[in-house]
């Protein structure tokens, strides 16, 4: 993962509390938005409190270095971005193309790949932030997704 927690939110879909949603605003990737919205919900019920709205949105690979840049002053595409909001969930932005690119070269699915980049997104919106703790957020990470049996 080269994602990290931008300081601040960019405008998003938005949620309610409590509310969970995946909306797709890329083309080059086929995805199941549904399947992902379950399995965001299992992943935000482990981490997150009951009340938080966590909405993840697909973006293609030109969106999401944009919002690397405007948010995290880094060039390029990355694979996915956290956008807390004030401790009751946030935003996450996924580049599906990048989630294939790393499904390719780790040996795994795509669809499994966004459900281990939507789950290390959720854990940046709970605060953890692995590259600063030590390795807390990455065995809290493996420990979940031996729990939610993703590679």
């Amino acid at each position: 993962m080269t994602a990290d927690r931008p300081r601040s939110r960019p405008a998003t879909p938005g949620t309610r509390r409590g509310e969970r949603m995946v909306v797709n605003r890329q083309r080059e990737v086929a995805v199941r938005p549904g399947l992902l919205r379950g399995f965001l919900s299992r992943a935000c019920e482990l981490v997150l409190p009951r009340a938080a709205g966590v909405a993840v949105c697909l973006v293609s690979d030109a969106e999401i270095a944009r919002l690397n840049r405007r948010y995290r002053g880094k060039a390029g595409a990355t694979d996915v971005l956290s956008f807390p909001a004030d401790g009751t969930g946030g935003d996450i932005a996924i580049s599906p193309a990048a989630a294939r690119r790393n499904a390719r070269s780790l040996g795994r699915s795509v669809p499994e790949e966004l459900r281990v980049l939507i789950l290390h997104g959720v854990l940046h919106l709970a605060g953890y932030d692995h590259e600063t703790d030590q390795g807390e957020m990455d065995r809290c990470e493996l420990r979940l997704r031996r729990r939610l049996r993703i590679a």
